[in-house]
């Protein structure tokens, strides 16, 4: 219905009749208790919850169908090149490694890797998969999450020292905050607090980038504080050289997903790939941060 745009295009698709497609549309909008669609006398389209609903539901069916494609073409060999596009910092320090790994273990595959923290057209631009942080927006891609991480608020202890280290989210608005140029709201870093309520903050700063390892170096040299990933913060906080600011308060979680476009032939090398990584990064703890090496500073408190 949605991919073909209407409900004559999704009834021939379908080879059932249009009023049989609006009463399907019905009855599945009576039992979900929503409105799927906004419906006009010239177009149709999705509401946010129907939007959802799609998202949720290509996924579930693609999950289906590449589980029936594994149960029958099990023994199919990876073979080929696989394109994959990843974000720089996390590719070089992370994804390289278990590439490798997985290369050894498919001689047969060849990998072409584009490092980039922009979000390509997996279709467009001639991807079979990527590594991606955080939401996957975009219709018809499938993400099979392979880890979690997490946002760290943290600034280096010569920053802590000569500005004093904010208690609350709010002190933020104080504070020079390094801005990442990808992140769907730079200016503003969301929290929650013990009692699970999110706190939305607007920040400035003296700088922006599109890397957060970039920020990340201004962090450690004491131009400001810094916001970013564990995997990229961890060796950091771990060396002292960051130290954890807010501690009760959790930073945004996100996913570590492989994304594909969906369809109904997934190949063996994206297949092999996907389930690598997602045993490659099982129960990885990227930073320690509950346990950060104690501040030297006196001034600077936990």
């Amino acid at each position: 219905m949605v991919e073909a745009g209407s409900f004559a295009g999704a009834a021939t698709r379908a080879g059932v009749s249009v009023s049989t497609v609006s009463r399907l549309v019905a009855d599945l909008e009576a039992h979900l208790g929503v409105r799927l669609l906004n419906r006009t006398t010239r177009r149709i389209s999705l509401t946010e919850a129907g939007r959802a609903f799609h998202e949720r539901s290509i996924q579930l069916l693609a999950d289906l169908e590449e589980a029936e494609a594994f149960a029958s073409e099990g023994a199919a060999i990876p073979r080929g090149t696989l394109r994959l596009s990843c974000a720089v910092s996390f590719g070089t320090e992370h994804v390289a490694p278990a590439i490798a790994q997985f290369m050894r273990k498919h001689p047969t595959v060849k990998v072409e890797v584009e490092l980039s923290d922009r979000i390509v057209d997996l279709v467009d631009e001639g991807f079979d998969a990527a590594v991606r942080i955080g939401a996957v927006r975009g219709q018809n891609l499938v993400a099979r999450r392979v880890g979690v991480t997490r946002l760290v608020c943290c600034a280096s202890p010569a920053y802590l020292a000569a500005h004093g280290e904010p208690r609350t989210p709010e002190d933020l608005a104080k504070h020079a905050c390094l801005l990442y140029q990808y992140a769907p709201q730079r200016d503003t870093w969301p929290f929650t607090d013990k009692q699970g309520n999110e706190r939305r903050i607007r920040v400035s700063g003296p700088a922006y980038a599109n890397n957060g390892a970039f920020l990340s170096a201004l962090a450690r040299d004491g131009i400001g504080i810094a916001y970013e990933p564990d995997f990229i913060v961890g060796e950091d906080v771990r060396g002292g050289r960051l130290v954890p600011i807010l501690r009760g308060f959790t930073g945004s979680v996100g996913a570590i997903s492989v994304v594909y476009a969906s369809r109904r032939h997934l190949s063996a090398k994206v297949r092999a790939f996907s389930e690598f990584l997602a045993q490659h990064f099982a129960g990885i703890e990227w930073s320690p941060v509950g346990r950060a090496p104690a501040r030297r500073d006196a001034s600077i408190s936990d």
